[in-house]
C-alpha cells in the first residue's frame, strides 16, 4: 500500500518552482565576491594573487562543510528543510560581513571559507530535497535546479554590469538578502518529501561503503572529470573576455555582462539536458555533454588567438552551455546509484570530492597565467573530461 501511494504521489506544484528559486537566491552567494574582486583590491588594498585566493577560499569551505555534513549523515538523520534554512541564514551573515571596513586579505579569506561552508547546507541539500519529492522524471527536476545554481553563481556579475547605479557593497547586501528568502521560501512551502527516508543512527562507514557501488562508482567519477574543468573555467570567463580584447584590438566587451550571459547560458542548458535526458538517458546525454566541453578545451586556443569577437562570444556562449549541462545528470546518476538512506549522504559527499577537484584545477590555471602565455593553457582543463569519460566509458 505505501509503494503503491508513492507511485500515485504529485507534489504539489509549488514545490519545484520554490525549490528552484531558492536554490537560485542562496547560490548567488557563491560568486558574490568575483563579481566585486576589483572593487575589493582596490578598497582593502589587496594583491594580484585576490581572485585565485578568495575563489578557492570559498571552494575549500564548501569542501570541509560536505566533508562534515557527509561524515556526520546531517541531511539524511535531520530534515534537510530545517538544514537549508539554517545554512542560509548563516551563509548570508558571512557573506555580509564581505562588507565590513577593516577587512584584509585574511579576513575576507575567512569569511568565503564560512560562507562556503554552509553552502553546503544549501546545494546538495537542495538537490536531497527535490529527490525526495520527484522520483520520477529526476533527472529533468535537477536540471531546473541545478540551472537555478548556475543562473544564481551568474547573477552577481549582472548586479556588477550595473556598476555605474549599483555600488560593490550593495551586490553584497543584495545577495545576502536574497539568501535570507530563498532559506524562509523552503521552510515555509517545502515540507520534508514523501520519498524521504531518515537514518536512524549515526553511521561514519556510510561515506565509504557507497563507494563499493560500480554503477556510482562510475557517476561519481564521471562527475569529477567535469568539475575539473567548470569552476575554472567560470573563475577565468571574465580573463578569456579580457585577454581576447587584448589580441583583438578592434572590439572591447562589457566583462561583467558578457560573465553573466556566458556563464548564465548554462542554465538553459541544465534545462534542457534534463529534458533530452528523458528520451535519450541520462549517462548518454552525460557524455555527450562532456565530450562536448572536452573539445571546447582543445579548441580554445584557435578561439582565444584567431576568432573574431562574434565568433568568439558564440564559441564562450557554446562552452558555457556544455561545461555544466552534464551537472544535473550526474547528479541524477549518483542519487538513483544510491540507496534512499543514504542519498544525501552521498550526494554531499561526491559534491565534496568534486569542489575538492576545482580548487588544484583553479590553482594551477592561475599559477601557469602568471607565469607562461596563456593562449594554449586552457587545453589543460581537457584532462578532467577526458577521464570522467574514460570512467563512463568502462561503465556502458
Amino acid at each position: 500500500m505505501v509503494v503503491e501511494k508513492h507511485n500515485s504521489f504529485q507534489p504539489k506544484p509549488w514545490i519545484l518552482p520554490t525549490i528552484v528559486f531558492a536554490q537560485f537566491f542562496c547560490t548567488s552567494l557563491w560568486f558574490a565576491s568575483n563579481a566585486i574582486m576589483f572593487d575589493l583590491m582596490q578598497h582593502f588594498q589587496l594583491d594580484n594573487s585576490a581572485l585565485s585566493n578568495l575563489t578557492s577560499a570559498i571552494q575549500f569551505g564548501f569542501i570541509s562543510g560536505t566533508f562534515i555534513f557527509a561524515l556526520l549523515t546531517i541531511t539524511d538523520r535531520f530534515s534537510p528543510s530545517k538544514v537549508f534554512l539554517f545554512s542560509a541564514l548563516i551563509g548570508s551573515l558571512f557573506n555580509f560581513g564581505t562588507c565590513l571596513e577593516g577587512n584584509s586579505m585574511s579576513t575576507l579569506i575567512a569569511l568565503r571559507f564560512m560562507t562556503g561552508f554552509f553552502l553546503a547546507g544549501i546545494y546538495p541539500v537542495g538537490m536531497k530535497i527535490a529527490s525526495d519529492y520527484y522520483e520520477k522524471g529526476l533527472g529533468k527536476s535537477l536540471g531546473f535546479l541545478v540551472g537555478a545554481l548556475v543562473l544564481g553563481t551568474a547573477f552577481p556579475h549582472l548586479l556588477k554590469s550595473f556598476g555605474a547605479f549599483i555600488q560593490w557593497k550593495s551586490v553584497i547586501w543584495i545577495t545576502s538578502g536574497l539568501a535570507i528568502t530563498g532559506g524562509v521560501l523552503i521552510f515555509l512551502l517545502v515540507p520534508d518529501g514523501p520519498f524521504r527516508k531518515p537514518m536512524q543512527q549515526l553511521d561514519f562507514s556510510t561515506l565509504f561503503t557507497i563507494f563499493k557501488n560500480r554503477k556510482f562508482k562510475a557517476a561519481a567519477f564521471g562527475y569529477f572529470g567535469h568539475m575539473w574543468e567548470l569552476y575554472a573555467f567560470w573563475t577565468f570567463v571574465p580573463y578569456l573576455l579580457f585577454t581576447h580584447g587584448l589580441l583583438h584590438k578592434d572590439m572591447s566587451f562589457s566583462t561583467p555582462f558578457y560573465a553573466f550571459l556566458i556563464i548564465g547560458s548554462g542554465s538553459l542548458a541544465c534545462i534542457i539536458g534534463g529534458y533530452i535526458s528523458e528520451n535519450w538517458g541520462t549517462q548518454k546525454t552525460a557524455s555527450f555533454a562532456l565530450f562536448s566541453s572536452c573539445l571546447c578545451c582543445l579548441l580554445s586556443p584557435f578561439f582565444l588567438y584567431y576568432a573574431n569577437p562574434t565568433l568568439f562570444l558564440l564559441f564562450l556562449f557554446f562552452w558555457g552551455m556544455m561545461v555544466v549541462a552534464d551537472s544535473p545528470l550526474f547528479s541524477t546518476l549518483v542519487a538513483g546509484n544510491a540507496s534512499p538512506e543514504t542519498k544525501g549522504t552521498a550526494l554531499t559527499i561526491v559534491n565534496s570530492i568534486g569542489f575538492a577537484i576545482t580548487i588544484f584545477s583553479i590553482q594551477l590555471l592561475n599559477y601557469l597565467i602568471g607565469n607562461y602565455p596563456s593562449n594554449y593553457l586552457f587545453m589543460l582543463l581537457a584532462i578532467g573530461p577526458i577521464l570522467g569519460l574514460s570512467a563512463l566509458f568502462r561503465n556502458r
